[in-house]
């Protein structure tokens, strides 16, 4: 942390560092769950409101576009709140948010109800892994994020199939009604175990000020370009492995859980690599997610390759999303719950892209494969903004 926005955690709580990373995992599990479950349930979605796929996946474009701006807005707006008060705010409002999508009538509606509900997530995972950072300790920054980070992947691995088996048994409705619940949950979790924070030496002039940084920009553009490709495939892989490989629509979860195992292997394995050379770490993420979507492309006609390149592209971007959120705070000291909040924006933006591309190559009639096609372009042009531009200097980070 920098000596300019240090989370000053109260030390007589130190016993409870391990339930305090499980409450902000939580957090993360909760999230995962529904930011991907959309995705899982896009075949439910369209058929309930009467509208095609890539209609249907402008639910997906408007919750990360909901990401996209609510991550640094809000993030500087709430400069000078206690960090686990604003935790405990972004949970809430996400649990309403979840809930009125529960309750959407049609597209329209239901488009709205996941911008409101990717609004908080940015900020959410920024303060938190700001937090996480301070309560683990120096030295342990990439593990305490990754374990945050843990949460989503692992809602990957549980959550979004137990929401898809849902959807599909009970309707997608009760799957976020569901969700909401673990929205309640995480509340309880936070409120328990996260220490009480002292006041914050940050303000928003100050948060502002962190934005005039050209190599935090380069990374954030390099992230919203280059993270678009595996969302262009994961935005529509139950159709793709349905219509293309030929799958049983009630084996789509268990595709889902492959590849949140393989995200959570990710996000393990990024986590060591990052404390160790994060720019390195992020630049053979590229690298390993375009092999992944090309496999991907290659393979798509049949169950078992297909399943296993997805599970290698669940590994692979998650080892680039880690160090790239790592990188971002590297390179915004002075504000370092912004420069993570910014990481998220930055895949969510390759989210709205890669789901719009994805759709866009679908309605022209290239097929559900021309979508990896498609990503192994945009995580290339993400690697070359690394390759011409991630050398440039890193502000120093003080430690407190």
């Amino acid at each position: 942390m920098s000596t300019t926005q240090t989370v000053r955690l109260s030390t007589t709580r130190r016993p409870y560092v391990g339930a305090a990373l499980f409450a902000l995992s939580l957090g993360g599990f909760t999230i995962g769950t529904t930011e991907f479950a959309t995705m899982g349930l896009l075949p439910q979605i369209g058929a309930d409101l009467s509208v095609s796929d890539p209609v249907a996946g402008q639910a997906i474009t408007a919750y990360a576009l909901g990401v996209v701006v609510g991550a640094p807005l809000l993030t500087v707006a709430a400069a000078r709140m206690s960090r686990k008060r604003l935790l405990l705010v972004l949970m809430g409002a996400y649990a309403l948010a979840n809930l009125v999508s529960a309750a959407a009538p049609t597209i329209g509606l239901l488009v709205a109800g996941r911008f409101l509900a990717g609004l908080p997530h940015g900020a959410f995972f920024g303060v938190g892994a700001a937090v996480g950072a301070a309560v683990a300790g120096p030295g342990k920054r990439g593990h305490a994020v990754s374990m945050m980070m843990t949460g989503l992947t692992v809602a990957n691995v549980v959550g979004v199939p137990l929401s898809t088996f849902v959807g599909q048994q009970l309707g997608w409705r009760i799957a976020f009604l569901l969700i909401g619940v673990l929205g309640a949950a995480t509340l309880a979790g936070l409120v328990a175990f996260v220490p009480h924070d002292g006041p914050v030496d940050s303000s928003v002039a100050r948060e502002v000020r962190s934005l005039r940084n050209g190599p935090l920009w380069i990374g954030f553009l390099s992230g919203a370009v280059g993270f678009g490709g595996m969302f262009a495939v994961y935005s529509y892989v139950a159709p793709t492995m349905t219509k293309v490989a030929g799958l049983d629509p009630r084996h789509v979860p268990w595709v889902l859980a492959v590849f949140g195992v393989g995200m959570t292997v990710g996000t393990l394995l990024g986590g060591r690599l990052a404390d160790r050379n994060v720019l390195g770490t992020m630049i053979g993420g590229f690298v390993a997610t375009g092999a992944a979507l090309l496999l991907f492309a290659l393979v798509g006609h049949w169950v078992v390759p297909a399943i296993a390149a997805l599970f290698l592209l669940g590994v692979t971007s998650q080892v680039l999303g880690l160090s790239m959120q790592t990188r971002l705070m590297d390179l915004s000291p002075h504000a370092q719950s912004l420069g993570a909040a910014l990481c998220h924006s930055a895949l969510n933006v390759g989210n709205a892209s890669g789901a719009f591309f994805g759709g866009l190559v679908i309605a022209a009639g290239w097929g559900y494969l021309a979508p990896a096609w498609t990503g192994v372009v945009l995580t290339a042009l993400g690697l070359g903004l690394v390759l011409a531009f991630g050398r440039q200097r890193v502000l120093h980070v003080l430690q407190v």
